[in-house]
């Protein structure tokens, strides 16, 4: 890990952790491991950023939105956007919304990162073959070193999670458990 290390939290909102969400899986221990590695973070005074997927508008993303419908719950004030008490934003953390996988396309993290002069991004949330390899890319593609927490990362397919976590380490990231991070 770098000298300044940030935290991206990749959609921890209910309608990717609720198992009764079409977007959602069983996933208490991922939610328990953010929490830790989340508190972590801020005892450490370091930046901590969250994101969530949002729609306002029919036209945003409707290309992806038409490949994966069920990201059509995901509105203003909805629900499924809402974060649980223990993983939400503070007053003082960035929250990114975002309309398609990776946290970094079309939204402000890699100015916001780079004027907090952040050197490297740790990585956790969900789901692994989607939004968490889509922003480990990116932010490998912003310059950042980029570690995967791999206890804080999910996916509602086993096998793609392995896979992508595979792939990840060999190419994209460093994947490292959250206990390991700051040793």
């Amino acid at each position: 890990m770098g000298r300044s290390p940030a935290l991206v939290v990749v959609d921890m909102c209910r309608g990717f952790i609720d198992p009764s969400s079409p977007l959602g899986f069983e996933c208490n221990e991922l939610i328990k491991s953010n929490i830790s590695l989340v508190n972590r973070f801020r005892e450490m005074n370091l930046p901590v950023i969250f994101t969530t997927t949002l729609y306002r508008d029919p036209s945003e993303a409707s290309v992806f939105r038409s490949k994966i419908p069920a990201l059509n719950i995901l509105k203003p004030g909805s629900e499924e956007t809402s974060f649980l008490p223990e993983l939400s934003p503070g007053s003082a953390e960035i929250l990114i919304e975002k309309k398609f996988a990776s946290a970094f396309f079309d939204t402000n993290l890699a100015a916001a990162l780079h004027q907090m002069n952040v050197d490297s991004v740790v990585v956790s949330g969900v789901t692994t073959s989607g939004c968490i390899r889509a922003t480990a890319l990116d932010s490998l593609q912003n310059n950042f070193l980029t570690i995967i927490a791999e206890d804080c990362v999910g996916d509602r397919n086993a096998n793609a999670h392995k896979a992508n976590l595979f792939d990840l380490q060999t190419k994209y990231a460093d994947v490292i458990d959250s206990n390991l991070i700051f040793l």
